[in-house]
């Protein structure tokens, strides 16, 4: 694609930003930030996984107490303490300028704490019996939905779609761009955020942490100043949207029936937090 060719296409692209995005912050800081996705109806949502959770620990204390644990916590801790990692990042790699100047690609090590449970760890007896409970409740939770089938396949197809996504040319050309600017300011040219973002000179620890050095936190700051410059992330959500748009048509029946799927399941979390909860 010429220069002239990817200007025109941002200015296409941006225009259709102006027309669908009001109400959208003039500064992305977060992917919420873009606004919603074609394919955001059928997937399992933030909501959705706390729902869940909930629920399915209450269907776990439900069996644990059937098997003689009658006190048995609702955010029980292992036996030993497993290593907890904390994903923190977007589609779109680095976008927070104030956290790309603290955290580089890493994040505050006090969210992993954060996540850790809160209830007194397992009895070795509550240990061993505690796997058929946590099975059980997934078996409740999913009663009537065809996993592979159905329950699978929106995030089956969104593997597909982001791989048309990433070679999109429009996208490629915006990628190109934001990868001169960040050169420019004396860092690595990347072929794209991801690869800034998954740098193994950052050095993540086991639990995924970067070590926050000046190189990476400097780094994380131009990827992201040079995001906002060319409008990277808006370009990327808007071929992202596209692609799913089409992907949906293609296929809506398979859709539908994914999407049917995820009501069901949302039933069952439901019913067991009105019965339990």
């Amino acid at each position: 694609m010429t220069m002239r060719g990817y200007r025109l296409g941002v200015v296409a692209v941006l225009a259709a930003l102006c027309v669908s995005g009001t109400g959208r912050p003039e500064v992305v800081r977060t992917a919420s930030d873009l606004g919603p996705l074609p394919a955001d109806r059928y997937d399992y949502t933030p909501q959705d996984y706390q729902r869940s959770q909930r629920a399915s620990a209450l269907l776990v204390r439900q069996c644990m107490a059937e098997h003689g644990h009658p006190d048995f916590p609702l955010d029980p801790r292992y036996p030993t303490d497993p290593l907890v990692a904390t994903a923190v990042g977007t589609d779109y790699g680095a976008l927070d300028l104030d956290d790309a100047r603290r955290w580089g690609y890493g994040w505050d090590p006090a969210k992993s704490q954060a996540q850790r449970p809160k209830g007194r760890r397992m009895t070795d007896a509550e240990y061993a019996d505690f796997p058929a409970c946590n099975a059980e409740a997934s078996r409740r939770l999913m009663r009537g939905i065809d996993v592979k089938r159905d329950w699978l396949y929106a995030s089956a197809r969104a593997a597909e779609v982001d791989k048309a996504v990433k070679r999109d040319p429009r996208l490629r050309a915006a990628w190109d761009v934001w990868s001169r600017c960040v050169a420019d300011q004396g860092f690595t040219r990347y072929p794209d955020p991801g690869a800034a973002y998954t740098d193994t000179a950052w050095q993540r620890g086991s639990d995924g942490n970067t070590r926050h050095t000046a190189r990476e936190r400097a780094t994380a700051a131009a990827d992201v100043t040079c995001k906002r410059r060319h409008h990277t992330a808006e370009l990327w959500h808007a071929v992202r949207a596209r692609k799913q748009a089409a992907d949906i048509s293609r296929h809506r029946a398979r859709y539908t029936a994914g999407l049917r799927a995820l009501r069901t399941y949302r039933a069952h979390v439901a019913e067991v937090l009105r019965t339990l909860g």
